[in-house]
């Protein structure tokens, strides 16, 4: 191979990976502004023309990535779940060792859900329940955040040993109480401390229920049921029911 050919293949590989790195750097930007635009402006609000003006991009370039706005809200929900996954197990590893717990990840979950990118699931998943263009992009989005949990509690808590079932109903009552929650402190910012109150809740039973890493694992089986009391024998006739008469005690020194 000629020293020209090797340089032309240098230069074509230079070439496609600039071009593959300004492709993703515009999609990122348009990703970012489709999350700003529904947390803004809500769903109705949202549309790829302010999307392109808030990413800095034009229209041609927008519909050349995404053609339509169904398009990018579906990329931009892809976006938004596997960047807040990758973001939250970044933030627990480097938390400091003594709060890489279960409180340490529930305060890390809680701060999840209040942030733009949760909000912007929150307007995605509201505005699916009337529109219906949008409803079978959202219909198992519900189902999709709670495997993401389910997953990431497997990876931070390995050593877990709770049942399985009791963990999936476990996670999903906590996913709805946050849900919530985040409802709520989107509205009023926890201005009387309630939201912080049931967490602190949350957390203390939490620790009752999660086993502390290199501790014993805790009981959560359901407790069986006492053993009935047998039924008491009929009583022969011209007797009434219940228990026998007593006989008065007797000791050692009263016997005739």
């Amino acid at each position: 191979m000629s020293v020209s050919s090797r340089r032309r293949r240098r230069h074509s590989g230079g070439t496609r990976r600039t071009q593959e790195e300004r492709r993703s750097r515009t999609q990122a930007r348009l990703l970012e502004a489709t999350m700003e635009c529904l947390v803004d402006l809500g769903w109705s609000g949202t549309s790829t023309t302010e999307v392109a003006r808030r990413a800095g991009v034009s229209r041609g370039a927008q519909q050349h990535h995404y053609p339509t706005k169904m398009i990018l809200v579906a990329a931009a929900l892809e976006h938004l779940l596997e960047a807040q996954r990758m973001a939250y197990e970044t933030a627990f590893a480097v938390l400091p060792k003594e709060r890489r717990d279960v409180t340490g990840a529930l305060d890390l979950l809680w701060e999840v859900f209040r942030g733009r990118p949760a909000k912007a699931l929150m307007e995605l998943a509201v505005a699916a329940r009337t529109d219906e263009e949008l409803r079978p992009l959202c219909v198992d989005l519900n189902e999709r955040i709670l495997q993401t949990i389910a997953e990431t509690f497997e990876k931070l808590f390995p050593a877990n040993t709770l049942p399985p079932d009791f963990t999936d109903t476990m996670l999903r009552g906590l996913f709805a109480m946050f849900v919530g929650l985040s409802i709520q402190n989107a509205l009023d910012h926890d201005a009387r401390g309630h939201q912080a109150a049931v967490l602190r809740q949350v957390k203390d039973i939490a620790r009752l229920i999660v086993p502390e890493p290199g501790g014993p694992a805790p009981d959560v089986a359901p407790a069986s049921a006492p053993a009935p009391e047998p039924a008491p024998e009929p009583a022969p006739d011209g007797e009434t029911g219940g228990a026998p008469p007593q006989r008065p005690a007797t000791t050692a020194a009263g016997a005739s």
